[in-house]
């Protein structure tokens, strides 16, 4: 495998750095229509508790059939529905040592787009995009770009400091394809929904290890994990990171805001912490962190912040994806690269989306914070 490319910069400044918009300022939707936060009916101005957000959609999820994407052609405009998405560069390699090509990844994220959208759709989506594919430079973007289709739905929020971000939102194959093939291997949302950005489905736990910590301690840290929010009461989802960690998420009933659900997670990893000092540690700067120790990681759960999501391939060496394990397999030996690219896609196909219950609609299932927290 080729060197990464030790340049792993910082994107340069971009628009959303610049100066902030008025706080009432017009935002056009694709469909012409012109609304302003207050007009959608989120009064008052954006804090770190409270951000307007308006939603571009203005109708429900297509549901397509099976696209085909062309293997013996650079570009292709494909029809998705009634929807029109243009892929370039599909024959270039973006995992050299494996001969994986953006092709390959536009047509795995195609294969698993009936289990995927549900877990990202409605959701502000962070593009991190690798025009050079896995072991070339990355830089984050968060505005969505334009020229953009003018289906592409988008969540525009109000930041306090009276900036307002449009982010695409991936709503439909159509959407997920057209993001694809800006060079994004995989996808970052946001942990709560459009309509209200404030208040996340799920808390979670990101189990990074240190750098001389193998993967048998990531399991081992899993477990005390899951015991603890067990013995909270809270149902947990474990997947892989498809990086060295594993992450476990907890469904949870809509309603406490973001800084609440971080509250709650920062208490329980520093517990986690004090019980099992030898396996795992809550200390977030990574200078001062022990590096034979599990970061259980509270602070992904801070308002804005992203992590790859489900089924989301990674940029290392073999095409790694994000992938829901049981507790069974937790229990047994498995290895992050035993979830592929070429592989995941059978493996949903013959347990079904283990990950179902994390995004699903119902509160049945979903753990009430207000139980244990205040």
């Amino acid at each position: 495998m080729p060197r990464r490319a030790a340049a792993r910069r910082r994107p340069s400044p971009t628009p959303e750095t610049r100066k902030p918009r008025a706080k009432t300022a017009a935002r056009r939707a694709p469909g012409g229509d012109t609304t302003t936060m207050r007009d959608a009916g989120r009064t008052g101005t954006a804090t770190r508790d409270y951000h307007p957000a308006v939603s571009s959609r203005t109708g429900t999820a297509r549901a397509v059939g099976v696209v085909e994407i062309p293997r013996d052609v650079d570009d292709v405009e494909l029809a998705v529905g009634d929807r029109r998405v243009k892929l370039t560069n599909l024959r270039k390699v973006f995992w050299p040592d494996e001969g994986i090509t953006k092709g390959d990844l536009v047509r795995y994220y195609a294969g698993m787009a009936p289990v995927l959208l549900p877990h990202i759709r409605d959701r502000a989506m962070v593009m991190k995009r690798y025009p050079n594919g896995a072991t070339g430079d990355f830089f984050f973007m968060k505005r969505t770009p334009n020229p953009r289709p003018e289906w592409l739905e988008t969540c525009s929020i109000e930041h306090s400091s009276g900036n307002v971000i449009d982010f695409p939102m991936i709503n439909d194959l159509a959407a997920l394809l057209w993001v694809i093939n800006l060079g994004c291997i995989d996808l970052n949302e946001w942990y709560a929904r459009c309509d209200d950005v404030d208040r996340p489905d799920y808390l979670h736990f990101d189990l990074d290890p240190g750098e001389d910590v193998g993967f048998a301690q990531v399991i081992e840290t899993a477990h005390v994990v899951n015991e603890t929010l067990g013995g909270l009461g809270m149902p947990t989802y474990a997947k892989t990171t498809g990086s060295r960690g594993i992450h476990v998420y907890v469904p949870i009933v809509r309603g406490p805001t973001q800084k609440d659900v971080w509250t709650v997670a920062k208490t329980i990893a520093h517990d986690i912490a004090r019980r099992h000092p030898r396996l795992a540690t809550a200390v977030y700067k990574k200078s001062i962190r022990p590096r034979d120790r599990i970061h259980v990681d509270f602070n992904q759960n801070a308002w804005g912040r992203t992590l790859a999501s489900v089924y989301s391939v990674r940029p290392r060496p073999r095409a790694p994806v994000s992938t829901p394990v049981t507790r069974q397999e937790l229990s047994g030996k498995i290895a992050i690269d035993d979830f592929r690219i070429d592989n995941v896609p059978a493996r949903v196909k013959r347990l079904g989306d283990l990950w179902a219950p994390v995004t699903a609609a119902s509160a049945r299932g979903r753990f009430d914070l207000r139980t244990i927290a205040g």
